[in-house]
């Protein structure tokens, strides 16, 4: 059965950027600031197909999830930010029935926050845990992790012709589940001991920011049942991936650098504001 869902008309990015921090083999997948700059990617040792990696969060910065399918064939990519699905807002399993991106063979897409409507988002920003997007319906249960499960579309010669909707708007909508109850999830939640929650509010979590334009059409898209990769970004502060011993603080030069060859020739920063 078709499963209806959302592709995002979104700014494509151009192919002649070197995707030097990227993740994923069957789509590629970084994080780009608000700057343009790259958030760095420390590898984590994890089951084929599962891939992981620590980047570094910068608290208040906007940002934004580069995605490029590698294959010869559309995708379609679930998308959870803190285990929230960033088209529905609802908790996310990275299943194939939950809403999707679609991107054409080899495209390349940009996400920049919760879709809030068929032409609207609302940004993502780097924030203290409390001022979460998933924090707000009481949900802590996956803060601080951008996940990308990657479904192929199925390949059936006997279907129609598949289709893009030529206007935003047109064509069949895609299935809307009832919008997450705050209060009714709260319930559901098991109230964190007081160590644990004094731990989450050190860690990093994703706002619901500044409302943007953001236009979407209608497809149809019939995932396979089966994801071919998971990509999975845990973001931290620097301190604290300092602590976990993911990037290394306790020296003024990065490991491996000569002190007298590899300046450059200019001034490095002070110790502390790299």
């Amino acid at each position: 059965m078709k499963t209806i869902v959302t592709v995002i008309l979104a700014v494509m990015i151009s192919t002649v950027q070197v995707w030097a921090g990227s993740i994923g083999d069957s789509v590629e997948v970084r994080v780009l600031s608000e700057s343009g700059s790259e958030l760095p990617f420390y590898p984590v040792s994890a089951r084929y197909p599962a891939k992981k990696v620590y980047a570094e969060a910068v608290k208040g910065d906007h940002y934004r999830i580069v995605v490029r399918n590698k294959l010869n064939r559309r995708v379609g990519v679930v998308i959870a930010v803190d285990g929230r699905n960033i088209v529905s807002g609802q908790k996310s399993w990275l299943k194939n029935n939950e809403r999707m991106y679609i991107l054409e063979p080899y495209e390349r897409y940009e996400y920049a926050g919760w879709r809030t409507g068929q032409d609207r988002i609302n940004r993502f920003y780097f924030s203290e845990v409390p001022d979460s997007y998933a924090a707000s319906f009481g949900d802590q249960s996956a803060m601080g992790v951008i996940a990308v499960a990657v479904y192929p579309e199925v390949q059936r010669y006997e279907l129609p012709v598949q289709y893009r909707s030529q206007h935003s708007g047109s064509g069949a909508p895609a299935a809307e589940a009832p919008a997450p109850s705050a209060a009714s999830e709260r319930k559901r939640s098991a109230a964190a001991p007081a160590a644990k929650a004094e731990m989450m509010e050190r860690s990093a979590g994703t706002g619901y920011g500044r409302s943007e334009y953001s236009p979407s059409q209608v497809v149809a898209f019939e995932p396979e049942r089966r994801s071919v990769e998971n990509l999975y970004i845990k973001y931290e502060w620097r301190s604290t991936l300092c602590k976990r011993g993911i990037i290394s603080c306790d020296r003024p030069y990065p490991k491996g650098q000569n002190r007298l060859w590899d300046n450059g020739g200019y001034a490095p920063p002070p110790y502390g504001r790299e």
